[in-house]
């Protein structure tokens, strides 16, 4: 059984004068403990996939399945809690809140989720040491760098321990130095944790270093092999 199914995923648009098809039946599989770049031009649709894959968006149609159960069956209040303590999301732009510090901006899923304080102060501090920021832990966005910025964000998707993680151009932001950098981090949580990734990216240098690279074009995803297409 794959760990994440998709199968036949559509999603139409309806603008003012017609309808727009982004997703065109997309199939995919991704295997537990798997790290799996998305690539292909601005607007074909891979943003779209990450956020029905992370249950931000709903399908036109077709199905989504963790672990064999379709998640889209949920009513609107299990699919929260399943999206708040299953998945954990990194977006291009860091969203960290700037009244808060660091150690803070991590916790707050936690907090929000009502997980015991000092559980979860400790669950912080550890992500925090691993991504090589505990004497960050007290400053706020501001006073840290675009890559240390980034690296916090890591940490909080990842402190409800998510059996997946969604990552939006990830490394976008950032300058190519930096960028490999928490890229390669990444892939250390990948193989250490287990966790699974699936990242949209537009840098083949670093979409050749995951597992396996999907291309999507025209709203319908390919394998590709060292970024060419499968025969």
């Amino acid at each position: 059984m794959s760990f994440i199914k998709v199968i036949e995923l559509r999603k139409v648009f309806q603008t003012y004068s017609n309808k727009l098809e982004i997703l065109k039946g997309i199939n995919m599989e991704i295997s537990q403990g798997e790290m799996v770049c998305v690539v292909g031009t601005s607007g074909v649709g891979k943003s779209t996939l990450l956020h029905i894959l992370g249950t931000l968006d709903k399908p036109t149609s077709g199905k989504v399945l963790y672990e064999g159960k379709e998640v889209f069956n949920l009513d609107d209040t299990a699919l929260a809690s399943f999206r708040n303590s299953k998945i954990g999301f990194i977006f291009q732009s860091h969203h960290l809140m700037s009244e808060f510090s660091a150690l803070e901006n991590v916790m707050m899923p936690g907090l929000i989720n009502g997980l015991p304080y000092k559980q979860l102060r400790k669950r912080a501090e550890e992500l925090l040491e691993t991504l090589h920021l505990s004497d960050r832990a007290e400053h706020k966005p501001g006073e840290l760098s675009g890559g240390q910025q980034q690296r916090v964000a890591v940490a909080r998707a990842l402190i409800m321990e998510p059996i997946v993680v969604l990552a939006d151009e990830p490394t976008g932001n950032l300058d190519t130095k930096t960028g490999w950098e928490l890229f390669q981090l990444l892939k250390k949580l990948n193989k250490q944790k287990g966790i699974t990734f699936i990242i949209v990216t537009h840098n083949y240098e670093i979409a050749k270093t995951s597992d396996r690279i999907l291309k999507m074009v025209d709203g319908k995803l390919y394998d590709y092999i060292d970024c060419f297409p499968s025969k």
